[in-house]
């Protein structure tokens, strides 16, 4: 269905920026069987050996602006630091029916239509690192010019990196960030914790390491592939004054326990996000 609404577009699907972010999206679109005719790359940064097998593959890479029609859809995956300078070179390639999708943080739909042509139809982004291995989510907000096939199409083309969740309000976008799109960095913060506090148990460092690692990603996994209630899968490993509820009895104080510094560490990330924003 996907590639189906994909087949219908009108114009190139244009990725501006090919690094993590961009080449995961890019891998991703291949993958789905987008044909590479229909894909531009554009990035300074491109070495040529990259560009070389990017155009093997049948992807036009760096060709010159004005060769490039109004593209389809516009994806723009670079540092929001170069966005003015960034947009300001593409502007040429949108043209009335273009969706422009930004994926970059910190960068408000206001800020899109600013910088692009009067009216453009916008969608503001915010996916997460394990988009990289295709086990990302991304939440997304459009603006009042998305069309609905607009809509499918964004959802089609970030949906081959994981699942895309769509709010109407471009206000969660930042809580969103303090949960999705930084949340990685706790995961990977409990891991490293949990490792270092086996090694301070006895482990050895390289066995708590490994511990570590295996369980977040096996209860990760577990997690996503049941569809159980994380408080039920809590619950079912935790045996009444077993090792686990003596354990959760520290993690889930109520006053200082995991859940009241969780809250307060998404909270400040949330407020974060906005200042960026402006």
């Amino acid at each position: 269905m996907s590639l189906e609404v994909l087949k219908q577009l009108d114009g190139p699907i244009v990725l501006v920026g090919a690094g993590k972010m961009g080449g995961a999206l890019l891998e991703g679109w291949l993958g789905l069987g987008i044909e590479p005719a229909r894909l531009v790359v554009l990035d300074p940064n491109l070495n040529p050996e990259a560009a070389k097998a990017l155009a093997d593959k049948g992807v036009s890479a760096n060709p010159a602006y004005d060769a490039i029609p109004h593209a389809a859809v516009l994806i723009l995956a670079v540092k929001p630091q170069v966005a003015p300078a960034v947009i300001a070179s593409i502007r040429g390639i949108v043209g009335p029916k273009s969706v422009v999708v930004s994926i970059m943080a910190g960068r408000t739909i206001g800020f899109m239509q600013e910088a692009l042509p009067r009216g453009a139809a916008v969608v503001r982004t915010i996916p997460n690192t394990p988009a990289a291995i295709g086990k990302g989510i991304t939440v997304a907000v459009a603006n009042a010019a998305v069309s609905p096939e607009a809509r499918a199409a964004t959802s089609a083309l970030l949906g081959t990196v994981g699942p895309v969740e769509w709010v109407e309000s471009e206000s969660l976008i930042d809580a969103a960030t303090a949960v999705s799109g930084s949340g990685p960095a706790y995961v990977f913060l409990l891991a490293e914790a949990l490792a270092k506090a086996g090694a301070a148990a006895g482990l050895p460092a390289d066995l708590a390491d490994r511990l570590a690692r295996a369980t977040v990603s096996g209860a990760g996994a577990l997690l996503e592939q049941s569809g159980i209630d994380p408080a039920i899968l809590r619950q079912n490993v935790t045996s009444p004054g077993g090792t686990t509820a003596a354990a959760l009895a520290v993690l889930m104080d109520e006053a200082k326990g995991f859940g009241p510094l969780l809250t307060q560490a998404v909270a400040e990330a949330t407020h974060r996000s906005r200042e960026l924003a402006g």
